[in-house]
């Protein structure tokens, strides 16, 4: 059992999801590899910071276009791009970074493939190359649907039936999912607002 204290939630209440509650939490860093040339003469080479704009835009399509989100929430989140290296160059390399959130396994592993294919492809339109690179972060916090029955009295017991609510999954991230991994486990949530 674990839990989080959070301001999402007034004091003396309790809040929990059976099955999967917070999202697995992975990171993606994306280069792409142009050719560098005056800003006055960009057919002379392959702007990437074009192409990455257009890969950022692709990626917003994976959750909102090629998923099924009503079966679970999922995000990809460019967080940062770096790329250039004065105002009248095109630079030869852009890299962004960013965060993937999902609730389903089957999801997590369909999201990386769609953002390896998207990036690729895309710079490949466009003259360029592009690297993707994603680090498995944590798992799904999953509370296991029997334990959490099982304890759902004793929290009401304890803060009073009132005071405990049964809450939709957030995209949020927890590494008490890696014990979830090896035991039947239920994380909840403890209100300080």
């Amino acid at each position: 059992f674990g839990l989080h204290v959070t301001s999402r939630y007034p004091v003396q209440t309790m809040a929990y999801t059976p099955g999967a509650e917070l999202a697995a939490v992975d990171s993606f860093k994306i280069k792409v590899h142009g050719k560098q040339t005056h800003g006055a003469y960009p057919w002379l080479g392959v702007d990437p910071i074009v192409v990455a704009s257009q890969i950022v835009l692709g990626l917003q399509t994976i959750a909102s276009r090629q998923l099924d989100v009503s079966l679970a929430p999922a995000i990809v989140t460019v967080g940062q791009i770096n790329g250039g290296v004065r105002n009248n160059i095109i630079p030869d390399e852009v890299e962004m970074v960013g965060t993937i959130r999902s609730l389903d396994k089957a999801m997590r592993d369909e999201i990386h493939a769609r953002i390896k294919r998207t990036a690729e492809e895309i710079a490949k339109s466009g003259g360029a190359t592009a690297e993707v690179a994603i680090t498995t972060g944590y798992p799904i916090t999953y509370n296991d649907p029997t334990l959490t029955g099982k304890i759902a009295p004793t929290l009401r017991r304890v803060a009073g039936d009132a005071n405990v609510s049964v809450v939709n999954p957030t995209l949020g991230a927890e590494d008490f999912s890696f014990y979830q991994e090896k035991v039947p486990g239920v994380f909840f949530w403890l209100g300080t607002r």
